[in-house]
């Protein structure tokens, strides 16, 4: 089954993490403030990653003025589930079991974690009733 979105690279999930996390509308000096907490990129950087997302229908470019204006196309939720999902497919047969079996064996569940899946689970069992 072919994926609704394209994977973005990382380069340009953080830009959509930085939209996706601001307010509705950012300029490119507010996403190259956050962008810049973590990496340093060059103005001409961001917008040529701006552009990308545009043209892959993730963005919505508003001028306002001289600038421009960035507003997700696409919420997280939806970009989220469609990688949950393809991820699922691709590495694990579409078997949570296996996909929670991995993580339990590479020791990256913590007590808590499997506390939390199993009420998360329980409650999930309440509205299928």
């Amino acid at each position: 089954m072919k994926s609704k979105y394209q994977r973005l690279p990382d380069s340009e999930l953080d830009i959509m993490i930085v939209l996706w996390n601001g307010h509705d509308r950012m300029s490119r000096m507010e996403i190259e403030a956050v962008v810049n907490e973590k990496k340093d990129l060059a103005p001409t950087t961001i917008l040529s990653l701006l552009t990308r997302l545009e043209k892959k229908g993730f963005v919505k470019i508003e001028k306002q003025g001289k600038s421009n204006l960035y507003s997700p196309v696409i919420r997280q939720e939806e970009y989220l589930q469609n990688e949950s999902k393809t991820v699922l497919e691709k590495l694990y047969g579409n078997s949570i079991k296996k996909f929670v079996a991995s993580l339990y064996q590479g020791n990256q569940i913590a007590e808590e974690d499997l506390d939390e899946l199993n009420d998360f689970l329980k409650e999930l069992e309440k509205h299928r009733d």
